[in-house]
């Protein structure tokens, strides 16, 4: 009944303030030029905005984007034999018509079903002969025996094919591209199909032509070591297909030759995939870095006054303002899978959770490769539920959550020693998140994995200010924009209110705090939030049009971290059933904070990777 009086009240409030302003807003003139542009929560099932519902129709892991000409690019090499096919390779024993080969190339995928390559395949193509051709073609040696009568000689062609072929990934265009840095189809089928032109050489025949085409024809089996796919061992079963004088044999001496004559064969080798990660995987549309995980809310433009909204008399109100801030790359969108109903939940994790809230799956096989002093890399990794930081945590000996502590590293180390200490004490490895050259120390989304930092050491989290900490406000009140009659509290204070002011996380609030702000969402009338996303102008992107492409997925990622702030909000008892017309969501300044420091881990960076929440209130 409390809630429904008080949901009543904020909506009356609200709508006189509204109404006040609701006849002018038709007309832009300059006595509404202190009104501001915010964004009104209506949940709907609608998306937000037209350009994100664009967006969001291309979030289909079976449609991708083509990458740039420099992308994509492999290199491979094989040997193996195979056996002459031709007029007369039946008249003598079958081991004299096999032939060792060896080819190299090189091609580029376009999209993950359909990529070109260039290869040379040098060998010669061995077989039998009549023997009274002679020396004039390729028949050579002694008669070696007779055929129906004929006689005949062995023969041998030396040659080499360089040829164009079209490769089609029946893996992917069936069941779908997989997805970058998946494990799963770590081997793939692969049908190559194409044509070439081939010269003879080595030897001096009287009649025939030094140079010929043929068509190719490959069955390709690719098993890529890792979910990184960026070596393969391939399996070819080739068929190099020829005009029916390869052997030169065009039907004289009133005897019809072959229609084709073919090199049948089998070749093994290995494929590496150049550039860095990157470049090894392709982009489910440009919604891929900006996917909107609250798009159920439509969001309409209006123009609202503060000081219009009417407040009954006799009612003290005030704004409770907030900070929560996050590692880079991060949005907070619970993007992990769950683990026996056990999430990685977002503000968890910034409250109390540790490093990537990942870990490898086999201790034994991380031990093996230290004391080989082999890279992990590739090893298999499980995610850990976070847990809630109101509670004393079993693993208590390193810090925990980001942006609490201001004198230890967020960090852990990966030299041998420092993680098996680690080890020794929790059970398990800690798993860095790995991608190709670059390892995450600290969890990031998984829309932004392949954006690749400015340097090897913002991959780690080795500075801390305190900002979601009790203990931060003052930085906080320093370099934000602050209205100074806010009350100004912090993350940890807020989620201590909304959970309990117990085990880990009360060593990060102030007690008094905690209680004014459960006061205030017990007691207090709650007329509208606020929430306001950030990020910072750090954008590695610089293909074309990189200007454009960084703001919008910093400012994506701005609107991401605000949507998951009021998620989390609304899971307390007395905002739950507030109706979304309180919500006022937006971005401050645009959204993006303007940084020129190079480091993802100075306070500067810090500061611009956040969301603001201002809830206004009233008490009887």
């Amino acid at each position: 009944m409390r809630t429904t009086i008080k949901t009543a009240w904020a909506l009356l409030a609200l709508a006189l303030g509204l109404s006040v302003a609701a006849p002018s807003w038709a007309q832009i003139d300059d006595k509404y030029k202190d009104y501001r542009e915010v964004y009104r929560d209506t949940v709907t099932a609608q998306p937000r905005t037209e350009i994100v519902a664009k967006k969001d129709t291309l979030i289909d892991p079976q449609r991708v984007m083509s990458n740039s000409f420099g992308r994509n690019w492999f290199v491979y090499g094989t040997v193996g034999a195979h056996t002459f096919r031709g007029d007369y390779s039946s008249w003598g024993p079958f081991w004299g018509t096999v032939t060792p080969d060896v080819s190299i190339g090189f091609g580029k995928w376009f999209i993950p079903g359909l990529a070109l390559k260039v290869e040379a395949i040098y060998s010669n193509s061995r077989g039998y002969t009549e023997y009274m051709i002679g020396n004039e073609g390729y028949g050579y040696g002694e008669q070696i025996g007779t055929h129906g009568g004929t006689p005949y000689r062995r023969m041998k062609t030396p040659w080499i094919d360089l040829g164009a072929l079209v490769c089609l990934n029946l893996s992917r265009l069936f069941n779908g591209y997989e997805g970058y840095g998946s494990d799963r189809m770590l081997g793939q089928w692969m049908a190559n199909i194409g044509f070439s032109g081939i010269h003879h050489f080595g030897y001096n025949h009287a009649y025939g032509s030094d140079n010929e085409w043929a068509g190719h024809f490959e069955l390709q089996y690719s098993q890529f070591f890792n979910k990184n796919k960026r070596v393969s061992l391939d399996i070819k079963a080739r068929d190099i297909l020829y005009q029916t004088n390869h052997d030169l044999q065009y039907g004289q001496r009133d005897r019809a030759a072959h229609k084709f004559d073919n090199n049948l064969g089998l070749d093994v080798g290995f494929t590496f995939y150049l550039g860095n990660q990157r470049n090894n995987g392709w982009s489910s549309g440009a919604a891929t870095m900006y996917r909107n995980e609250y798009r159920e809310r439509e969001i309409q433009v209006v123009k609202v006054k503060e000081e219009e909204v009417i407040k009954p008399k006799n009612a003290k109100h005030g704004v409770l303002s907030f900070y929560v801030f996050y590692p880079n790359n991060y949005s907070g969108r619970n993007d992990a899978p769950l683990i026996e109903d056990a999430p990685v939940n977002a503000l968890d994790y910034l409250a109390g959770g540790i490093f990537t809230q990942k870990q490898y799956a086999s201790s034994e096989a991380v031990e093996d490769r230290m004391r080989t002093g082999a890279s992990l890399n590739g090893l298999e990794t499980v995610d850990l539920p976070t847990e809630a930081a109101n509670q004393d945590f079993a693993v208590n000996f390193i810090p925990r959550g980001y942006e609490m502590l201001t004198d230890q590293p967020i960090s852990l180390s990966l030299k041998p020693a420092d993680m098996k200490s680690f080890e020794d004490k929790t059970g398990y490895f800690y798993a860095p998140i790995w991608d190709g050259l670059n390892v995450w120390q600290y969890r990031i989304d998984d829309a932004t994995l392949r954006q690749q930092l400015l340097s090897a050491q913002n991959y780690t989290e080795t500075a801390t200010f305190g900002l979601n900490a009790h203990s931060g406000l003052d930085i906080i009140r320093k370099n934000m924009a602050v209205d100074s009659n806010d009350e100004l509290v912090s993350f940890a204070d807020v989620y201590a209110a909304l959970k309990s002011n117990e085990g880990y996380i009360s060593q990060f609030t102030d007690e008094a705090t905690v209680t004014r702000v459960r006061e205030i969402l017990d007691n207090g009338i709650v007329l509208l939030i606020q929430v306001e996303g950030l990020a910072t102008s750090q954008d590695n992107y610089s293909g074309n049009d990189a200007k454009r492409i960084g703001t919008e997925r910093n400012t994506a990622l701005s609107q991401n971290r605000a949507g998951t702030v009021i998620s989390w909000l609304k899971q307390d008892p007395s905002l739950k059933d507030a109706s979304s017309q309180i919500y006022l969501v937006g971005s401050m300044n645009g959204g993006i904070r303007t940084v020129t420091d190079k480091s993802t881990r100075g306070l500067n960076a810090k500061l611009g990777r956040c969301v603001k929440v201002r809830i206004q209130y009233m008490m009887q």
